[in-house]
């Protein structure tokens, strides 16, 4: 495989071609050119197809037009270029809430040849290192409210590879001796000669976490990008030109970067971003932007419905759940409330977004959906046999995207035969439908989120009072799933709420907050095997 970047460091840690799943372009919409850019395919050929003068983001301090987000997107890229020194491959860290210039900065970085790597802003300095680490970030581009931890995690991460650190500010705050990206790009010149990339080269590098908690970097190029605009907002979502598109979830997200901001530009719809997106939040701003297309988890949905914040006058046409299973009563109250049937769909990060799901009309209450046009899925029993309707099995996944790590031993248990293997236990019924059963590994999935174990317990461990721990997921109607510690304290240490805040606060400090343990049970032993690894279905049982 050729690549037509510079900087060859993504190209070079390719997983063994024998380790990579087998892709399927059956449809003639995915038969795309040998070169593509995929920032350019969207935002440039928007101005093309004459989307110039059309609203594209919309947030409470300002609104673009297509042309506006081309204009300053160019001038970053120009930035990028001739001041930063940006090289075609060079991954560049992106960490900002969902933001205007956010937007912009993601499409400057394709434009000129990098590598987005968008983060999470809940991010702890901890957990920045690895990623910056793992994928040798040399550039970051940072919203300056948020700049503390990253700038902790530049002097403390061990490769020493990131080098150049601008943040991000609105016009309206401008801070003497800052080095903004977004204020310098406005002297520079609104055309931009955009880097010609081959398609299968990486364009984003998209951080997951997987049950040892040592992140894992997944590849995807500018063909995936394509493809995911092509296949489920084509065949499931169906958007139209006056949409409004509207969420909860982190542009760092895959599902937040195509629902907030590839699905609506590519069929010419505009978005209303939100900074922070509680559900009152998304009530606000639903109803300030009249938006009518809404992205986010199970929990949002039913909070909103159980508080009374949404009916059937808001305005919203589409509604998508994705992040974690959609239970039924969840779905059952909101198109009670406000007589839409949620979209729900399941993807992964190595997949880069939704790959079974169903429309409105197709919907069934405990079903995902069914395969997405253009990809494939089957049931795989332990041996990798696929297993007839009915039974319960890993779910397994082919179509134009899939699974690669950067450089990651992991990739040989994701890749089974071609297949891509996410993890999840499901079964398909006779017509095709897909049921979501569990998750086959340690992963929590919370609100949407997805939590390593291990990791929340080796925080846990270093706090002074605690022993011995484990942690699992509990069920929870409100978020599908909560972090609960077992917990052995130090002799003389007691075990009460003053005890459990601590180690609370301990995990609020140390890891993104959302991590933390909702519940803590003191325990004086953990059921153990033999050779002493920690029965962890006995603790979920």
């Amino acid at each position: 495989m050729k690549t037509a970047h510079l900087d060859t460091f993504v190209h070079d840690n390719l997983p063994p071609i024998e380790l990579q799943p087998d892709f399927i372009f059956e449809l003639p919409e995915l038969e795309f050119p040998d070169k593509m850019n995929c920032a350019v395919e969207i935002l440039d050929m928007a101005i093309s197809k004459g989307y110039g003068d059309r609203i594209c983001i919309q947030c409470d301090r300002l609104t673009w037009t297509y042309q506006d987000l081309l204009d300053r997107a160019n001038q970053m890229a120009n930035v990028l270029k001739k001041e930063l020194h940006l090289k075609p491959g060079n991954r560049v860290l992106l960490r900002s809430a969902n933001t205007p210039e956010m937007v912009a900065s993601w499409f400057a970085v394709v434009k000129a040849g990098g590598i987005a790597v968008a983060t999470m802003p809940l991010l702890r300095s901890l957990e920045l290192i690895q990623i910056i680490d793992k994928a040798q970030i040399s550039h970051a581009i940072c919203e300056h409210a948020l700049r503390e931890e990253l700038l902790k995690a530049q002097e403390g991460c061990h490769s020493k590879s990131l080098k150049q650190v601008s943040f991000l500010r609105s016009a309206e705050s401008q801070l003497d001796g800052v080095n903004s990206l977004d204020m310098t790009a406005l002297s520079h010149s609104t055309k931009f000669e955009n880097f010609s990339s081959l398609s299968t080269d990486c364009c984003i590098l998209a951080f997951t976490s997987g049950t040892t908690g040592v992140p894992k970097a997944t590849i995807h190029t500018h063909r995936d990008v394509m493809s995911i605009c092509t296949c489920w907002p084509q065949f499931v979502l169906k958007p139209e030109q006056s949409d409004v598109f509207i969420g909860s979830p982190p542009i760092a997200f895959t599902f937040g970067l195509g629902g907030l901001i590839l699905f609506p530009m590519t069929f010419g719809a505009s978005v209303a971003l939100l900074e922070k997106a509680s559900p009152k939040d998304l009530l606000i701003g639903i109803q300030k932007f009249k938006a009518t297309v809404l992205f986010t988890a199970p929990t949002s949905y039913r909070q909103l419905a159980l508080e009374g914040l949404i009916d059937k006058h808001s305005g919203l046409r589409k509604c998508v759940s994705a992040g974690e299973a959609l239970p039924g009563p969840t779905r059952a109250l909101w198109k009670q409330v406000t007589g839409i049937e949620i979209i729900d769909g399941i993807g992964t990060t190595e997949m880069l977004h939704i790959f079974i799901s169903a429309n409105e009309l197709e919907a069934i209450p405990g079903a995902t959906g069914r395969v997405v046009k253009g990809y494939k899925a089957c049931i795989l029993d332990d041996n990798g046999n696929q297993l007839p309707a009915g039974e319960i099995g890993h779910l397994a996944v082919k179509g134009p995207t899939g699974c690669r790590y950067l450089n990651d031993e992991r990739q040989a248990k994701y890749i089974k035969n071609g297949w891509n293997v996410t993890g999840d236990a499901y079964l398909m019924d006779e017509n095709g439908y897909f049921h979501y059963q569990s998750r086959t590994d340690d992963m929590i999935i919370s609100s949407g989120y997805n939590i390593a174990g291990p990791e929340i317990e080796t925080c846990i461990l270093s706090h002074p009072s605690v022993t011995e721990c484990a942690v699992v997921g509990e069920p929870d109607d409100a978020r599908g799933a909560i972090v609960k510690a077992f917990v052995i304290l130090k002799a003389n240490i007691s075990a009460n709420d003053s005890t459990t805040k601590s180690i609370q606060d301990h995990v609020k400090a140390q890891l993104a907050p959302y991590k933390y343990p909702r519940k803590i049970e003191y325990v004086e032993s953990l059921p153990k095997t033999e050779t002493g690894k920690i029965q962890r279905f006995k603790l979920r049982q």
